[in-house]
């Protein structure tokens, strides 16, 4: 059956500039890190993506190793692509990365230029793309000099393979100086892609302050702290959680003290009247210096949930200050080496 995006979609969605540029965001962006490899149903994918676009969702995230497995989101995406969306890719912000493991050998991970072009060209070919809209360098590498990284970025955009240039958990000083390596290339540095959340706040010690100051865009991850600000965790770990599979959420992030802390968050976010990852998601977007939150979706009825955290973002003086009482970093930033260097 054919796809036809409903009418009314940008009618749906909150855009925001992403950073100084000209490029505008939704606030609520859709990543396919861990729900849209080759495991799920691709129906299932399916009515997630076309659903999230007449939400006025424009903006998709992937990167090489996003799975499982390996560069299977990708694939996907690219079949979804093909199937559905071709006719709309210039209302589309397709961003993929390059900077974590994805295949054997010195060739295949961390940050050098052989590695970066060599994973966008495999990136292109999966999602049957001549070119994505953003492209990541998805960690900070300290084995490889920054203008090696940077100028693989702008060899990237020069070449039309991908047309801004991102970084992803890098620290606010490496971001300065890949921001004046890019400047200099002539290829601005458009976003960066950190985590955050209510249980993981390092950005606030500097990060966005450097990003405001540079002009550069932010679209946060893990904003519901993989799950963990969600309703799921409230009365303990379920069978069929990510955090019972023992894969990148560990149950041990879920101590005592962590779960009073989101069970407050919870009674806040129901005086809200808000479930407790919408509150989650509004609370990232408080700050005008974040362009975007970036969810992940399982279901429709998920998507659908999360992107009407929308509807709330106002937080009064007293609610922010008892927010904060709760909101403290619990250990949960599993991308911290990126952005300690």
């Amino acid at each position: 059956m054919t796809y036809l995006a409903a009418a009314e979609r940008y009618d749906r969605m909150t855009y925001r500039r992403c950073g100084a540029s000209g490029l505008e965001l939704p606030a609520v962006a859709l990543g396919l890190w861990q729900n849209f490899g080759h495991g799920r149903p691709l129906d299932t994918s399916r009515a997630i993506v076309r659903r999230a676009f007449d939400l006025g969702i424009t903006h998709f995230d992937l990167a090489n190793n996003y799975g499982p497995p390996y560069g299977s989101a990708e694939e996907n995406f690219g079949r979804l692509m093909e199937q559905d969306l071709r006719p709309y890719r210039d209302e589309l912000v397709i961003s993929t990365k390059a900077g974590y493991d994805m295949w054997p050998g010195p060739y295949g991970d961390r940050g050098s230029r052989k590695y970066l072009l060599a994973s966008l060209d495999q990136s292109l070919k999966r999602l049957g793309l001549d070119y994505v809209d953003i492209f990541y360098s998805h960690r900070f590498d300290p084995e490889t000099p920054l203008e090696e990284t940077m100028g693989a970025l702008d060899t990237a955009v020069r070449q039309g393979k991908a047309l801004y240039a991102g970084i992803s958990s890098y620290s606010p000083a490496k971001t300065q100086e890949a921001a004046a390596i890019l400047r200099e290339l002539g290829t601005p540095l458009l976003i960066h892609q950190p985590s955050y959340s209510l249980l993981n706040r390092w950005i606030e010690d500097g990060l966005l302050d450097v990003l405001g100051e540079l002009g550069v865009g932010c679209i946060v991850f893990s904003p519901l702290a993989q799950g963990m600000l969600t309703d799921k965790y409230l009365n303990g770990i379920p069978a069929d959680s990510r955090a019972a599979q023992h894969g990148s959420l560990s149950p041990k992030l879920l101590s005592d003290d962590a779960l009073a802390r989101i069970r407050a968050l919870n009674e806040v976010a129901a005086r809200r009247g808000q479930s407790l990852a919408q509150l989650a998601l509004a609370w990232t977007l408080r700050d005008a210096r974040v362009t975007a939150a970036l969810i992940g979706a399982s279901s429709v009825a998920q998507l659908e949930a999360n992107v009407a955290s929308l509807e709330r973002l106002d937080f009064s003086p007293d609610e922010l200050a008892e927010i904060d009482g709760y909101a403290v970093d619990s250990g949960i930033n599993i991308w911290a080496a990126s952005s300690r260097e």
